[in-house]
């Protein structure tokens, strides 16, 4: 029986697989792509103090070129599960429109790649010039750690090259065919603790609040942009997303103040130059002011582009046949495993419509899900040309 990819989408919906749990899901999909001829492998991966992690690598073929579709089953938690319309492991079908955890972001993808490869393999069977896998991980959610680069690190140890990827993200921001990202921004994380001395606050003089100087240095560092961005990459930001000061008494001055900071950082950055951008900053207001500052710096992921190409024109043709648009090339949101296949080989993500994802209630068109089947199949027939 063919691969119906709303049918697949629903069965996925269906497996509670709130990361790092599988809960079938990885089965489910393995279920529909051995009777297509792929060998299925799937591999655990651990790391001390994080889950073990279930993945699954599927390939046909044994020959280049080699191209993979890259998604994951892992889904973020549902919420309050009573502000749900519909259950969110229930895969309904409302007025044409899909909801369940995971309908957007991204099981529905993640079907649509095997519908399509399955609808490729019946036109043109199994010796088609080449080799077709998918890459799927249960760990992109969370720390993403026994996952996607585990698995790439492996299929190295055997020997296989991937040539062309693309990861099924859900990219477009309003309506499906709008986007397809090229590239992802840098991901930096930065830790600031400032010091003064503990005190009474009836004896200012006697103590040294942190707090006054935590000001004047988030002045410094939020009053200005930090670049104007490039042509595919938007102006580096900085956001501050904690201040600590951990103090449960109202007349005690504090000995201290605690800073979290995260940056999503263009190709004219790295997480050094924006280490010493801070520090520049920071040590204006600290001359001026007294006292001391500790900085650390922990970077998420690196800024990275695919440069338009080969990969890239396809799959905007592909879109504009079937969607009627060109979709921009962009490298906005967050990240994605994308930064671990860019070290392998090209890759794009395309996707569907990302406005309801990790949201209650998360839908999608069923009509896009079937769209995004031909875009996918499409592409595959583009790559292999017959």
């Amino acid at each position: 029986m063919p691969i119906d990819s709303v049918e697949l989408s629903q069965a996925l919906i269906r497996c509670p697989s709130v990361t790092p749990v599988d809960a079938g899901v990885l089965g489910v999909l393995e279920g529909a792509l051995k009777p297509l001829g792929f060998a299925c492998h799937r591999k655990t991966f651990s790391e001390e103090g994080t889950p073990d992690v279930d993945n699954l690598y599927a390939r046909i073929g044994t020959k280049g070129p080699h191209f993979c579709f890259a998604g994951h089953t892992d889904v973020v938690p549902v919420g309050d599960r009573d502000a749900w319309t519909h259950d969110p492991f229930g895969a309904e079908i409302v007025d044409g429109r899909l909801y369940g955890r995971g309908a957007v972001d991204m099981k529905s993808a993640v079907a649509a790649f095997a519908a399509a490869a399955e609808r490729f393999l019946a036109e043109r069977g199994k010796d088609f010039g080449g080799s077709i896998s998918m890459l799927i991980t249960n760990d992109e959610e969370a720390v993403s750690i026994n996952g996607t680069r585990k698995v790439l690190e492996w299929i190295k140890s055997r020997g296989e090259t991937i040539d062309a990827c693309v990861v099924g993200e859900p990219t477009n921001a309003k309506s499906f065919g709008d986007m397809a990202k090229i590239g992802r921004r840098g991901n930096m994380n930065a830790y600031l603790t400032v010091y003064g001395t503990q005190g009474h606050t009836a004896y200012p003089h006697l103590a040294d609040s942190p707090v006054p100087r935590l000001a004047q240095m988030l002045v410094a560092i939020t009053s200005e942009p930090i670049d104007q961005g490039t042509k595919y990459f938007q102006p580096t930001i900085l956001q501050v997303t904690s201040v600590d000061i951990g103090n449960p008494a109202m007349n005690v001055i504090p000995a201290q103040a605690k800073v979290r900071m995260n940056s999503r950082f263009n190709d004219l950055q790295t997480p050094e130059t924006l280490e010493k951008w801070l520090r520049e900053r920071f040590d204006r207001v600290i001359a001026s002011h007294g006292g001391r500052y500790d900085l650390t710096i922990d970077s998420g992921g690196d800024v990275f582009l695919t440069p338009e190409g080969p990969l890239s024109e396809l799959i905007v043709g592909v879109i504009g046949q079937i969607a009627g648009r060109r979709p921009d090339l962009t490298t906005t949101g967050g990240t994605s495993d994308a930064r671990f296949i860019k070290d392998y080989c090209p890759v794009v993500e395309f996707g569907l419509v990302g406005q309801t994802m990790h949201k209650v209630d998360e839908n999608t068109p069923v009509e896009d899900i079937r769209k995004l089947t031909d875009i996918y199949k499409g592409i595959l027939d583009g790559y292999f040309p017959n």
